[in-house]
């Protein structure tokens, strides 16, 4: 018998506001700035429009099937990973839907995996991935909350997975984790079989990508050789594929926000479910319940060789392959420890919303079918979408800073700017394509430079000039402008570094303290 477990991923970011000036937020509070930040009416509009389109529709016939055949030897069983922030989003502008999940889950027939709460990218923040931790145990207690079930299989942000992440979740108790079955972690081997972690303690599940991307990406694709797909043909597909479990998994827009209601999208929903329950050797299963067969193998993914289903090199490129996000990417972890220093509930949550994958995922700028699918969601330039966060997350160092007063001044001086602030580096009034968008930047940009353009920089005070007026460090300002052109990318390299350490290191803050608490508070 082959199990099929069919599972959904169902999330919501909050956009960003893309008008944002430094402006709106000025004198604000932190309770004040989630509704200036981020645009609620453009993501109300959205919700709606896919709670329309997709969720109540497709919700409604899951749970019809599950009815049909609940009294059955062998029934319907789905899974929904429904992210904190969909759940925010559901509670606040369509309860109604919120309330067939909940009747789902009385069924029996649904299990609810856990994710971090809020869509992060913290799994690959550092290696003490305390904030990881902390949003893992939120999703737990609001699954536990609102379904009544406690999880016991995780499927992380974009089924981000290596070892060290496998380690983590096994220490909090997990049984089972979701990743890709992609071939560079199973080789010759078949995603349809259930593995286990070669660092932890912990069953490893494998998405069958193929499968699934027949329904997700290529169900309306007149070009394909297998268009039209009927229910009937895909559950043939499934009960002649070999292995003990096939992982069907995708977004849950694709029941009719990214396969339009029009293309048929709803017709195959209702009727796959009783055309797979017709073959003899098949029958549904939910995550937990594939934890009861024994491994074949293992998979051993390094932490520099992390896995996800992100386009075509399901890796981490999606959200760390040009300057852009590694830009974003950075000066959003490196707030960690100032966030918790500054104790602050309101800014912990901005923080966090900040952290969501889909802002640095907009940023990807590479062409092709991978480009493609990121301008869909983002529905906006890339360059656009990292100015906006930079606006946004240049003016959020800030609000923190002030929060924590004379303390927080050197957080101030490390906060990024956005790019029409940020120092660009010319050589004869030709721009050399790199740029500096905080000191830590500049420090970076100022070891690769060509030794003629520093040069230029120097003569013409312009370093100075930015450290003083747009960083506003004049401490800094004045050790520069003592120094002379003999040597000049060893003294400017030497001065960053010494001002980094001065300002860094105000913040030594309790963190290790802190992370371990949350290590020994990580079984909750």
């Amino acid at each position: 018998m082959t199990e099929i477990c069919l599972g959904f991923e169902v999330h919501q970011p909050f956009r960003l506001n893309r008008r944002f000036t430094e402006e709106m937020a000025r004198g604000k509070s932190p309770s004040e700035l989630p509704d200036i930040y981020f645009d609620n009416s453009m993501n109300r509009e959205i919700f709606l429009r896919v709670a329309r389109k997709c969720y109540l529709p497709a919700t409604g016939i899951i749970l019809e099937n599950i009815d049909r055949y609940r009294r059955d030897r062998k029934k319907f069983k789905v899974a929904f990973s429904l992210s904190g922030t969909f759940l925010e989003q559901c509670m606040r502008w369509a309860p109604e839907l919120l309330d067939i999940f909940t009747d789902m889950a009385k069924t029996g027939c649904a299990e609810f995996p856990c994710q971090t709460y809020y869509h992060s990218l913290s799994s690959i923040f550092s290696s003490d991935r305390t904030e990881f931790v902390e949003q893992v145990q939120m999703h737990r207690r609001k699954v536990e909350e609102l379904f009544g079930m406690r999880p016991t299989v995780f499927e992380n942000t974009e089924f981000l997975y290596n070892n060290s992440i496998a380690s983590t979740i096994a220490a909090m108790g997990f049984r089972g984790i979701f990743t890709e079955g992609a071939e560079r972690i199973l080789g010759w081997r078949s995603p349809n079989f259930v593995y286990r972690a070669s660092s932890a303690d912990i069953k490893v599940l494998l998405r069958n990508y193929r499968l699934s991307d027949d329904v997700a990406f290529r169900f309306s694709n007149r070009d394909w050789e297998g268009w039209p797909l009927t229910a009937d043909r895909y559950a043939y597909w499934l009960a002649c594929t070999p292995g003990t479990c096939i992982n069907i998994f995708m977004d849950y827009e694709t029941m009719g926000e990214h396969q339009w209601p029009e293309t048929g999208i709803h017709e195959f929903l209702r009727w796959l479910p009783g055309e797979i329950l017709r073959h003899e050797n098949l029958e549904f299963s939910t995550p937990s319940e594939l934890l009861r067969h024994e491994p074949v193998g293992e998979i051993d993914v390094h932490d520099f060789a992390t896995v996800s289903w992100a386009d075509a090199e399901r890796s981490t490129n999606a959200w760390l392959g040009n300057d852009m996000q590694r830009t974003a990417f950075n000066h959003l972890k490196a707030l960690e420890s100032w966030v918790r220093k500054a104790g602050d509930p309101e800014l912990t949550r901005i923080w966090r919303l900040l952290q969501t994958s889909d802002l640095i995922y907009y940023m990807f700028v590479t062409p092709g079918p991978s480009g493609l699918v990121h301008g869909y969601f983002s529905q906006q330039f890339p360059s656009e979408a990292f100015w906006v966060f930079m606006r946004v997350l240049s003016d959020f160092y800030t609000k923190v800073s002030e929060r924590l007063g004379s303390s927080g001044r050197p957080l101030r001086l490390l906060r990024p700017v956005p790019p029409d602030r940020a120092f660009h580096l010319f050589e004869g009034g030709r721009y050399i394509n790199l740029s500096a968008h905080s000191l830590r930047e500049l420090a970076d940009v100022v070891r690769i430079a060509p030794e003629s353009s520093l040069r230029e920089h120097l003569v013409n005070g312009d370093v100075r000039r930015w450290v003083e007026e747009t960083i506003e460090d004049r401490e800094l300002a004045a050790r520069l402008g003592k120094r002379g052109l003999e040597n000049l990318r060893g003294e400017l390299v030497r001065e960053l570094e010494l001002r980094l350490n001065e300002l860094e290191k105000v913040n030594s803050y309790n963190f290790s303290n802190s992370a371990g608490k949350n290590r020994r508070d990580s079984g909750d």
